[in-house]
């Protein structure tokens, strides 16, 4: 069972901000695997599964994603090398994405929260670039709406994005980086 893990904030008013990344390509995997979300209130998550994949939409907005990861984690019995977290990063330009095995949060409090609940950097992301960040505080601008042109374009990144998380889960970190970022 693998674990994927679109970080965003729920409510109407973030559906189309640039921190809800994460939750689109959730959204996006889900629909594309003929899968529905429901509520768990006791996992902190909306969750789709099936017998491959569980994806899950934590429901404790950004900054304490972790929480939802782990229950879910735990629930299911999944080890953090069959977890996948994805999320916005306002350093990656539009359209692009990167893998990424593990490493430091980079100043996103989401994956903050991830590494500090599973205490451990060794957690496999998946990046979307939001960027580039005008001139306005990050805070700002993560949650600002999509344009209509950029959520074309980030419709076109989310297609890609899916494959690629095919790809890490049957090949491996290290032909997804090439292959994709």
């Amino acid at each position: 069972m693998k674990l994927i893990a679109g970080l965003g904030n729920i409510g109407t008013k973030y559906v189309f901000t640039r921190h809800n990344a994460g939750f689109m390509l959730a959204d996006s995997m889900a629909l594309s695997l003929g899968l529905n979300f429901s509520e768990n209130s006791k996992l902190k998550c909306f969750i789709a599964k099936n017998n491959d994949y569980i994806i899950i939409k934590p429901t404790t907005y950004m900054n304490l994603s972790g929480e939802a990861v782990r229950a879910v984690a735990d629930y299911y019995k999944i080890g953090v090398n069959d977890i996948l977290v994805v999320y916005d990063d306002l350093s990656l330009e539009l359209g692009k994405i990167r893998f990424r095995a593990n490493g430091s949060d980079g100043g996103h409090n989401g994956i903050k929260s991830v590494i500090q609940h599973m205490g451990t950097k060794d957690i496999a992301r998946l990046k979307i670039g939001i960027g580039p960040q005008p001139n306005l505080p990050s805070e700002v601008f993560v949650l600002q709406n999509f344009t209509k042109e950029e959520l074309e374009k980030l419709k076109e990144t989310l297609t890609i994005a899916k494959d690629g998380i095919v790809c890490y889960f049957t090949k491996g970190i290290q032909e997804t980086q090439n292959k994709y970022n």
